[in-house]
């Protein structure tokens, strides 16, 4: 190490330390601000660290019984101002977790020998350690979940993440969530391992001395506390090339995640991408790191002229922290440490609770560095690792003064490294670091969550992946100097940024995808549905970033923003949308015996009709037709029509244009595709002619590049047409409208947005707005086609299922 400096925790400390708080308030301030829906628990929260944040902005909380899995949505189709919200649930197993230690015969006979032991150490040692008896008998069965983690994103089968969860009678499985609707397990790990273990004969290599007999309890033990998982934390995903048979390399994509035992050893498991189970693991190897009573683990991942280095944080519980070297021979591109480096040896008795490793750049050094902070007590202790021409370079002290109560919660903004920590009494504070010459400084706030939700205790606090909200766990706090009878577990969320924040973090966005920023959108949303307008400022600029690069991504937000605003125009429904009518529709009456109808009443029809289909075409679980016919009952005799009516139709009318804007990109982009891919007069199941000829079809559009793409395509083609055919009547399907396919004999079928191609089965995919359809690979499609398949919805990035 290059320097260290440590700072006393004593009273100087918190007094230095409270003095610069209270000089660094006045330059900035946070107001954090409610946010609706808080949503009620049916279980109270478990484990230490029970609430995750997903970078695909879905919240678990680690209750009692299950996790609870809350997705934020920024629907396009609801006129609510709240969150929101779409809410399942991970349920906990019904059996509990025996973990494999031998023979089952030869285990029973031991736990019957231990428990009936004369010697007290031995029979109260294994009758309370809920690690060998998880069933509990007279004791209060271990339900619920220790600890949860999500995956980055594009790990499971639909580009999405993964959740490992970790059970209180220590059973490790991967879950993932293929259909929206239900979660599904993948592999238990624990299972998996113990496996390996019995096979290995308990040990970790061949040269290790033979282990024990199973009657010996200390073996006993240790048996237990090699496959007893403490923490369990994923890498980011490594991409390396693999070679076909025909020489042609494709990238493979894996992740890492590393499991933290009891005894201080920790697996790290490799999986290749997608993964789909057990199938997919690729290696586990086992590393020691002579942690004594670890507590808590994260990955450290560093880059430094374009070479990645990585290695495991480990914390104790009885104070030291440092970082594991980990071989990564199977990821080329990647390397290690060469020994373990200590961050914090002092055996000072305060456990280390949670660690993030936040990757930053130095703006003094000119290099990137790395930021770990770790929860101890009611101290946070930073330290910076930095990589110069001497070596690896290692700052640390500790943050003090910031909460009277020890932490019970920590979470990070990794985008640009602010730390929230709180304690249970209900007070928040937030550390932002600033770099110095040497190596950097924190300025903090508190934040007091009784101001926003009254008297509160807080059991965890997550942070979402763009810092626009703070989730918190909450339960009531204490009135007139009682604590309340009853505990009502709650997730609420607070704002940590502004309308305006959001916008310009939109704006400058480098990640250029609204589904990877639905924290951000969420807020705009909400102030748009607030005051029924979008900003001038957010118009200018959004329109002047559309004419200087172009890029779709503008485009649909600029849709975006439309689609709100729409909604926000919109008359609240007067009845509940789901609930049928009851009334009778017009045409039933005009076609019942012995009633008449005149022109009158049929152009009058129409004329209703055509105006609420018209409006109709864009909002979703609106009741738009009540608006549309309110307006036009209020319309003047001179023929003149609301304004609000009028300004609805202008909307939808730019909805529409923004849209064929968009599919015409995407169409542009398949063609490119079919030109790349496709020999001479090859006939694929994209209806390549109908979308040349769609292109073409408007005089309006003249695009030049498309001009020439479509020349190739149709030269190529060789005046070959390759339409499509209805499979009920083996008519030609025209290719007149982007969104279906309609036969001569009237048979309708959906287009997949993606391929263009008619969707002609009962099954297929939806976006998760529900924008648009596509349709599921087939073995008989080729490579070129599975990875248009794999696309985002091109109207609001979403995922399709």
């Amino acid at each position: 190490a290059a320097g260290r400096e440590e700072s006393p925790l004593g009273l100087e400390a918190v007094v230095e330390e409270a003095a610069a708080a209270a000089a660094a308030s006045a330059g900035f301030r946070l107001t954090a601000v409610r946010r609706e829906p808080a949503v009620r628990l049916q279980h109270g929260a478990s484990g230490l660290e029970p609430l995750a944040w997903s970078e695909d902005h879905r919240v678990s909380v680690s209750t009692a019984r299950s996790i609870a899995v809350l997705e934020q949505l920024s629907d396009v189709h609801s006129g609510g101002q709240d969150m929101v919200i779409h809410r399942t649930a991970v349920p906990a197993p019904a059996a509990a977790c025996m973990l494999k230690v031998g023979p089952k015969k030869e285990v029973a006979e031991c736990k019957e020998k231990f428990a009936s032991s004369v010697d007290p150490t031995v029979s109260q040692t294994f009758m309370l350690d809920r690690v060998f008896n998880p069933e509990g008998k007279s004791l209060p069965p271990m339900r619920g979940f220790k600890y949860s983690s999500w995956s980055p994103l594009g790990c499971d089968a639909n580009g999405r993440c993964l959740l490992a969860a970790l059970t209180m009678d220590n059973r490790l499985s991967i879950h993932a969530n293929l259909n929206r609707l239900q979660w599904v397990q993948l592999v238990d790990l624990t299972e998996l391992y113990g496996e390996r273990l019995l096979e290995a004969g308990y040990r970790l290599c061949k040269a290790d001395t033979p282990c024990g007999e199973l009657g010996d309890f200390p073996e006993f033990q240790r048996r237990h506390s090699m496959q007893a998982p403490v923490r369990m934390e994923w890498s980011g995903i490594c991409t390396t090339q693999q070679v076909k048979h025909n020489n042609e390399c494709r990238d493979v994509g894996s992740v890492l995640l590393a499991v933290l035992f009891e005894n201080g050893n920790i697996a790290v498991w490799q999986f290749q991408l997608p993964f789909l189970g057990k199938e997919s693991i690729t290696s586990c190897n086992t590393i020691e790191s002579g942690i004594s009573s670890p507590s808590v683990l994260s990955w450290w991942e560093y880059e430094h002229n374009n070479r990645k280095m990585s290695g495991l944080i480990v914390g104790s519980a009885y104070g030291p922290v440092k970082i594991i070297p980990v071989n990564l021979k199977a990821v080329k591109g990647y390397f290690t440490l060469r020994q373990p480096v200590v961050l914090w040896q002092e055996m000072d008795q305060l456990p280390v609770h949670s660690i993030k490793c936040i990757p930053l750049y130095h703006p003094y050094q000119k290099c990137s560095c790395s930021l770990v902070v770790a929860a101890r007590g009611p101290y946070v202790f930073w330290c910076l690792l930095l990589i110069s021409k001497a070596g690896l370079n290692v700052h640390n002290s500790h943050v003090t003064g910031l909460h009277s109560l020890p932490i019970v919660s920590m979470t990070a903004d990794k985008q640009n490294g602010t730390v929230y920590t709180c304690s249970s009494d209900g007070k928040v504070r937030q550390l932002i670091p600033i770099f110095t010459d040497v190596a950097l400084k924190f300025e903090h706030q508190l934040i007091k969550l009784s101001e926003v939700f009254g008297c509160v205790r807080t059991h965890g606090i997550a942070v979402s992946p763009c810092g626009a909200y703070l989730a918190v766990i909450t339960t009531e706090g204490m009135a007139n100097g009682l604590h309340p009878v009853n505990k009502n577990y709650q997730v609420q969320f607070v704002t940590l940024k502004t309308f305006e924040e959001a916008a310009a973090q939109l704006l400058e966005s480098s990640v250029q995808n609204l589904f990877r920023q639905v924290d951000l959108t969420d807020l705009v949303r909400w102030k748009i549905l607030k005051d029924k307008h979008i900003p001038q400022f957010l118009q200018e600029a959004l329109d002047k970033k559309i004419e200087s690069c172009g890029s779709t991504y503008f485009w649909r937000f600029k849709l975006f923003l439309l689609r709100i605003l729409y909604q926000s125009m919109q008359k609240a429904p007067s009845e509940v949308t789901w609930r049928p009518s009851h009334e009778d529709a017009k045409i039933l009456i005009s076609d019942s015996p012995g009633m008449g109808s005149t022109e009158d009443d049929q152009e009058e029809g129409t004329s209703k009709q055509a105006s609420k289909q018209s409006l109709g075409d864009t909002g979703k679980g609106v009741d738009i037709d009540d608006t549309a016919e309110d307006s036009l009952h209020q319309s003047s005799d001179s023929g003149g029509r609301e304004p609000m009516v009028e300004k609805l139709l202008e909307i939808q009318a730019q909805i529409e244009a923004v849209e064929m804007h968009l599919t015409r990109e995407h169409m542009k982009r398949v063609l490119g595709e079919v030109y790349l891919h496709t020999w001479i007069t090859e006939n694929t199941s994209i209806p390549t002619r109908g979308v040349c000829d769609f292109l073409m079809s408007d005089d309006g559009y003249d695009d030049r590049t498309a001009r020439v793409l479509i020349g190739h395509i149709l030269k190529k083609m060789n005046k070959q047409t390759f339409p499509e055919h209805c499979s009920l009547c083996k008519e030609i399907l025209p290719f007149t409208d982007r969104k279906q396919a309609v036969c001569s004999n009237g048979h309708i079928w959906l287009r997949c947005f993606l391929t263009y191609q008619s969707c002609q089965s009962l099954v297929y995919r939806r976006c998760l707005l529900h924008d648009s359809i596509a349709r599921h690979p087939t073995p008989e499609d080729p490579e070129w086609i599975k990875r248009l398949l794999q696309g985002p919805c091109t109207f609001c990035d979403s995922p399709v299922f």
